[in-house]
């Protein structure tokens, strides 16, 4: 018959980092590269920006949003002729280096 499944089978063992460890002080101490990558804010979304997106993402007159980014999406809605908000699409162009802004919200899920 096999051994009984448990919940943990489906889920990967992630192992947790001992206290005081060498690469743990390293990641501490700030270099000039985290510092400078850190400062441009202007590429980031705002949360009401996203808020928007996350409602394009939401809305099934455009279609599914699963499996492609949003930009594919606004694309294939607008050939179509189902009118998607223009803003939408400056929000992606203007961000699209920002993986909040660029996938759906079911990106990270598997089909």
């Amino acid at each position: 018959m096999g051994r009984k499944r448990l919940i943990t089978d489906s889920f990967q063992v992630v192992k947790k980092r001992k206290r005081g460890s060498k690469e743990e002080k390293e990641s501490q101490s700030p270099t000039h590269d985290t510092v400078q990558a850190e400062s441009p804010l202007q590429d980031t979304a705002q949360p009401d920006q996203v808020e928007l997106l996350k409602q394009f993402d939401l809305s099934w007159q455009y279609g599914p949003c699963t499996g492609i980014t949003r930009l594919q999406r606004w694309e294939r809605a607008e050939l179509l002729g189902l009118s998607p908000p223009a803003t939408v699409k400056e929000l992606l162009l203007k961000h699209n280096q920002d993986p909040l802004v660029i996938y759906s919200l079911w990106y990270g899920y598997s089909m």
